[in-house]
């Protein structure tokens, strides 16, 4: 029996993020979630904050609802202190992962605990299928320590956040989108092969270097700050540039179904997107 090999994952568009604010001030970079990109289902939302000025974060992001889908908040500098109206609370320091399940309500605040020094990371919200946007809401929530990091071959780190390479699991799972989610750096030259589980629908987002996506014909570059939507297979090569590399890979699942959103509410009709703010104002998260 000959055996099956992967087709291999190319760049199928590129784009850059727009500068943006939110929470009360806060200054970022929104990926995903605009005009250029509205979401790549499952996908929402993606921004990314990074800044040694404090003016640009420290008022953070006070006290506001979710209902009908996850944020996912990964830490790579900085300390961010998160609470909400269920009693919960957590300290998200560097390298650590917050996947929050917003379900069928909850009001939450994330603020900086910090007055100076650099504050980065990302914030990605990822949609739940009809059946689950009123579930209860959860947290997973891992430290550094709790995360696999490995060191497939010479000049290559991965961070599995969610997902599996090479036998390795990352803490957080959610069925609904079976994502995988990783943070890879690459040294000056160095290359990798890894798979996208197939079906998915996944990005790449070069925070520092650049990079070659794809192999012969398909061979693409891409620069700091790009964002690359992936297809055509499900074997993804990668190769740094002179400078090395450092990007997230996640994908996930598709969900297909209608989405209907305003603001931090993200529902399947426009009557149960009208409900969630009438919950909201009633006091029922």
């Amino acid at each position: 029996m000959n055996a099956i090999v992967s087709s291999p994952a190319r760049i199928l568009r590129k784009l850059r993020g727009m500068p943006t604010s939110d929470g009360a001030g806060v200054k970022l970079v929104r990926v995903i979630g605009t005009p250029q990109l509205d979401m790549l289902d499952p996908f929402l939302m993606l921004d990314q904050f990074g800044t040694d000025k404090a003016d640009d974060y420290i008022a953070g992001f006070p006290a506001h609802p979710h209902r009908g889908f996850e944020t996912v908040t990964y830490m790579l500098e900085g300390r961010m202190r998160h609470k909400d109206n269920h009693g919960n609370e957590g300290l998200l320091t560097g390298g650590s992962v917050q996947w929050m399940t917003a379900g069928r309500g909850v009001v939450h605040s994330e603020m900086p605990e910090q007055e100076a020094g650099t504050m980065r990371g990302f914030q990605l919200w990822v949609n739940l299928p009809a059946k689950d946007k009123m579930a209860p809401p959860q947290y997973q929530e891992y430290a550094p320590e709790k995360i696999p990091l490995l060191q497939p071959k010479a000049g290559v780190t991965v961070k599995v956040i969610s997902g599996e390479v090479a036998g390795a699991r990352g803490p957080v799972v959610q069925p609904a989108t079976d994502p995988l989610y990783l943070d890879i750096a690459l040294d000056a030259d160095a290359g990798w092969e890894t798979g996208i589980p197939e079906g998915h629908n996944a990005f790449l987002f070069a925070f520092e270097g650049a990079l070659t996506v794809g192999e012969g014909d398909y061979a693409r570059a891409l620069e700091t700050h790009e964002l690359a939507i992936l297809g055509g297979g499900a074997q993804l090569s990668l190769r740094a540039g002179s400078r090395g590399a450092r990007m997230i890979l996640v994908a996930g699942r598709p969900i297909g179904e209608p989405v209907v959103r305003h603001g931090p509410f993200v529902m399947n009709t426009r009557q149960e997107l009208m409900q969630a703010f009438v919950d909201f104002q009633e006091g029922k998260f």
